[in-house]
């Protein structure tokens, strides 16, 4: 039998659960889907396109310095950049990270940080709904919680205690399992789980068929169709060479149609087809 590993939480840890996004995670875990192609299927079109950025030769899974998934730091803060993660992990890390990340991962990273966003924001109303223990049995079919304990077989041999500092959930487009990062002094553990959604990364199902067309028009078809990954106004109007006044006007007709729905981060709003929108786009998209 595979040994379960737990993470022991007190009521001061239920207090602090809170979500990050990690670009230097990211990071690497992207090297690993690029050395390993066959095992990162959906991530095939960036696969190729970083390969051809980098000349066709991308840094090895560790980059040399021991710097792979089991030894990336936890995030300290929820929204960090990537050199002040790099500034926590080893000293030489930022002369071969940054280079990956300015070529692969940065011209990407506005959409990929828009997907993992719109998983936090999935899973904070799924807390204030059904409270945090549906949210933690809920990130991945590996885990369960069990009242006190989130347990998983994916994570290391035996208790680990949080003694009231809670834990970072870290949603994630590289991975496909849970992973449990200690803690680093103050900073506590992390568990990285994989983002939903995250099909729709690398581009629209198939684009909006005549008939959709004809009931909404094909502008707001093209734009039904290209937020199945959520996505801002500006890179909407890039993407489908419509002005970005002409976007706001049609994404204010679907969303008062139920069909798309918008979350703020910051200064940027985030819009996103709602599964009625992904039903009618039809079976590929809904997926």
């Amino acid at each position: 039998m595979t040994d379960m590993g737990a993470v022991c939480f007190e009521l001061d840890d239920l207090a602090n659960v809170r979500f990050a996004v990690s670009p230097l995670w990211e990071t690497v875990a992207g090297v690993r889907a690029v050395a390993d192609p066959g095992r990162y299927a959906l991530h095939l079109p960036w696969i190729k396109e970083s390969l051809g950025a980098a000349g066709g030769h991308p840094p090895v899974p560790g980059f040399g310095i021991g710097l792979d998934l089991d030894t990336v730091p936890p995030p300290r803060c929820p929204l960090a950049g990537i050199e002040e993660e790099l500034a926590a992990a080893a000293p030489e890390a930022a002369e071969v990270v940054l280079p990956w990340w300015r070529t692969a991962v940065r011209p990407h990273w506005p959409r990929i940080r828009a997907l993992l966003e719109a998983d936090i924001a999935h899973r904070t109303r799924q807390l204030a709904e059904d409270g945090i223990g549906e949210v933690l049995a809920g990130l991945h079919r590996t885990l369960a919680w069990t009242g006190d304990r989130l347990v998983s077989a994916e994570f290391p041999p035996g208790e680990l205690g949080l003694r009231g500092g809670g834990v970072t959930l870290v949603p994630s487009a590289f991975t496909g399992r849970c992973r449990l990062v200690p803690g680093r002094g103050a900073v506590p553990p992390c568990v990285i789980y994989p983002a939903r959604a995250v099909g729709t990364l690398w581009g629209c199902a198939g684009g909006a068929g005549d008939g959709l067309a004809r009931l909404l028009g094909r502008s707001r078809a093209g734009l039904l169709a290209a937020v199945t990954a959520p996505a801002t106004t500006t890179q909407l109007a890039a993407r489908t060479g419509l002005t970005p006044g002409a976007v706001s006007q049609h994404l204010a007709v679907l969303r008062d149609a139920g069909l798309v729905t918008g979350h703020r981060y910051g200064r940027e709003v985030h819009y996103v087809a709602v599964d009625l929108g992904r039903a009618l786009l039809g079976d590929e998209a809904g997926r």
